[in-house]
C-alpha cells in the first residue's frame, strides 16, 4: 500500500445501519477521499466492519481508527489484517490502540496494562504469529493511536506510523519530528461547517464531553499547553475551537493546511452536522471533496 495522503474521512459508524454504512463507503469513495476511518468501541466489531466497507468499494482505503488491542489477541489481529488485505487488494489499514480503562476493565473485564509496554508486547505477538502462508503478509499496514512521545516512537520503530486523535497542528509538528520523514502520519481533525459561533460551540461541547473525561487525552492536552480549567466542565472556548474547527470553507481549509505544513501525510476530517445530528455532515463531505 502507498502511504496514505490527501484527505481522509473519520465517521462514527455505530450510528449507521447496513444501508447507511454502504452509502457512506460509496459516497466517500465517489468524492475522491483517500481513506475511510471508523471506530470500534463497543459497536460493530472492527474486522467484520472493515470487510463490509471494503466489499462496497473498489478503490477506497479502509482503516480501523482505532481497534482495541484488548478486543482480540495478537494472532487474531494479524490474521484479520492479512485476510482483509489478501481479499481486498491491500486496501486495509489496521489502526491499533490501547483504548481507555473504562472500555478495557469495565466493559471487557481485562486488566489495563502500561500503555507502551502493552502495545510493544502486542506488536511482538503479531510479528511472531504463525499465519498460514497462503495469506500471510510480511509487510503490514499497521498504525498506532499515538499521542505521547513514547507511543509515537514505538509507532516509528514497530509500525508504519500513527493516527493522532484530538490534536492540534502543533502536535502534528511534534509527531512528525519523532516519526521522521518516512513514517505515516494521519491526523484526525474535527470540523463543523458553520459560521454561527453558538452553534459550533454547542456541537463541540457535545462531542468533546466524552473525551474530556479520559486521562489519556487530558494528559496530552496538558502537554500541548491547555490548562486544567480549559479541559474541564463544558470546556473553554480556546480549547473547543482547537478541537472542533468551525467557520466557512476557508477557515477549515486553513486548519487543514496547517496540519499539512506541520508534516501530516493525510488529514482525516470528522465532519459534525451543525444541527447535532448523528453521522457525517454531507455538506462538508461535498465541500472538501478532493474529486476523482
Amino acid at each position: 500500500m502507498k502511504k496514505p495522503s490527501g484527505l481522509g474521512i473519520w465517521c462514527g459508524t455505530n450510528v449507521l445501519d447496513t444501508a447507511g454504512l454502504a452509502e457512506l463507503a460509496t459516497d466517500v469513495e465517489r468524492r475522491g477521499y483517500d481513506t475511510l476511518w471508523y471506530p470500534e468501541s463497543l459497536s460493530y466489531e472492527c474486522l467484520a466492519l472493515g470487510g463490509f466497507l471494503l466489499s462496497r468499494t473498489s478503490r477506497l482505503n479502509v482503516a480501523s481508527g482505532i481497534a482495541n488491542i484488548y478486543a482480540r489477541d495478537p494472532v487474531t489481529a494479524a490474521q484479520g489484517h492479512d485476510s482483509l488485505n489478501r481479499l481486498y487488494d491491500d486496501r486495509f489499514i489496521l489502526g491499533l490502540g490501547v483504548s481507555h480503562v473504562p472500555l478495557v476493565e469495565g466493559a471487557r473485564g481485562h486488566n489495563y496494562g502500561k500503555p507502551v509496554a502493552s502495545m510493544r508486547a502486542y506488536l511482538g505477538g503479531m510479528a511472531a504469529a504463525s499465519i498460514d502462508p497462503t495469506i500471510k503478509m510480511d509487510d503490514r499496514n499497521v498504525v498506532l493511536a499515538a499521542l505521547g512521545p513514547n507511543m509515537l516512537a514505538l509507532s516509528r520503530d514497530a509500525t508504519k506510523g500513527a493516527l493522532p486523535y484530538c490534536v492540534t497542528p502543533e502536535h502534528t509538528a511534534e509527531a512528525r519530528e519523532i516519526l521522521g520523514p518516512d513514517g505515516w502520519l494521519c491526523v484526525e481533525q474535527k470540523i463543523c461547517l458553520t459560521s454561527d459561533e453558538a452553534t459550533a460551540r454547542s456541537v463541540a461541547q457535545q462531542q468533546m464531553a466524552r473525551y474530556m473525561a479520559l486521562p489519556n487525552y487530558r494528559n496530552n492536552w496538558f502537554r500541548l499547553g491547555f490548562t486544567e480549567d480549559e479541559v474541564t466542565g463544558e470546556g473553554a472556548s480556546r480549547f473547543l475551537d482547537a478541537m472542533v474547527v468551525w467557520g466557512g470553507e476557508t477557515a477549515i481549509r486553513d486548519c487543514i493546511e496547517a496540519h499539512r505544513a506541520a508534516g501530516a501525510d493525510q488529514v482525516v476530517l470528522q465532519a459534525f452536522k451543525p444541527d447535532g445530528g448523528a453521522g457525517c455532515d454531507p455538506r462538508a463531505l461535498e465541500a472538501f471533496a478532493p474529486g476523482e
